[in-house]
């Protein structure tokens, strides 16, 4: 008799739901387990031994050598220098691109502009253009000698610069491309949290005799709170993956400047088919991205508060 009752009990409607829930996203979790979870595994395996192009030809070639590919990375010069161009590329080129797009979104959420979902469309083409085509085509804007950007620095009198083979004017230059490409996704982010914000906030604002600059400081900045944290993980967790850009434009030259972690991954993977080294830069740059994650949500907890 209580084991009917038990029964009957453990099929109620909330029951058939979380049933029904379940069989929902099995597909999804299945798919996630057998394309992410597994290959993942698979990589942390790899990073624990010599695999490279001879045990490609034999698998028996392969021997588990533990902690000594994250040994070898950490007395790598080239290591150092993709860490430091790759933290060079997100700390500067992340902060840009998101007062960028905060600001075009601040631009386009005016009342007094008009046109509004042209220049939206314009802005946000960048960003669904193939990467590959936008760095060729930037190429021929920083040509030393017929680019765009040295016409107009020849315009107002100042001599051409060599922005892809000078070691100081690469790195920047692929920031302003990352920047140019990018903005218009976090732009249309910003434009949503904008659009939430209460009107009544600015009109008690105005009343209490807050101006433009007050109302942004204390009324809109505080109510993207939210928006601005999405944005900015999303963003530095892009930007630590760095690599497309220097692969297309300079193959991580000139002298190493644009070498990011991601392309030195590449090529000790695909160049040198040195493929347990690449698995333990992979989950190297995890760490840190995963470090950098955990920080700036605790800086948007405190600010929270």
């Amino acid at each position: 008799m209580t084991a009917g009752v038990v029964q009957v009990a453990a099929k109620t409607p909330e029951w058939r739901a979380g049933r029904a829930g379940w069989l929902f996203v099995a597909p999804a979790l299945v798919l996630i387990a057998v394309f992410f979870f597994l290959p993942v595994a698979a990589s942390l395996l790899l990073s624990i031994t010599d695999f490279d192009l001879y045990s490609v030809a034999n698998p028996a070639n392969v021997r588990i050598v533990g902690g000594r590919n994250y040994v070898d990375l950490l007395h790598n010069p080239t290591f150092w220098l993709a860490l430091k161009n790759t933290f060079y590329f997100a700390l500067i080129g992340g902060p840009l691109t998101v007062a960028t797009s905060l600001g075009a979104a601040l631009l386009l959420n005016a009342k007094v502009v008009r046109f509004k979902t042209f220049f939206r469309t314009i802005y946000f083409l960048p960003f669904v253009t193939t990467l590959v085509a936008v760095a060729i085509v930037w190429r021929y804007l920083y040509h030393p000698q017929y680019g765009f950007f040295n016409y107009a620095l020849g315009a107002i009198g100042i001599h051409p610069i060599d922005w892809l083979g000078d070691p100081h004017w690469a790195m920047p230059a692929i920031i302003l491309l990352a920047v140019w490409k990018n903005f218009g996704y976090n732009m249309l982010i910003f434009i949503a949290g904008l659009q939430s914000v209460p009107v009544d906030l600015y009109e008690a604002a105005s009343l209490d005799g807050a101006g433009a600059v007050r109302q942004f400081w204390h009324v809109t900045l505080p109510n993207l709170a939210p928006t601005f944290f999405f944005v900015g993980v999303v963003t530095m967790i892009g930007y630590f993956q760095l690599f497309a850009e220097p692969y297309v434009m300079t193959t991580g030259g000139p002298l190493g400047a644009t070498k990011s972690l991601v392309l030195f991954m590449y090529e000790e993977g695909f160049r040198w088919w040195r493929l347990g080294v690449a698995a333990s830069i992979a989950f190297l740059l995890f760490l840190i991205i995963l470090g950098w994650t955990a920080i700036q949500l605790r800086l948007e907890r405190r600010l929270a508060r």
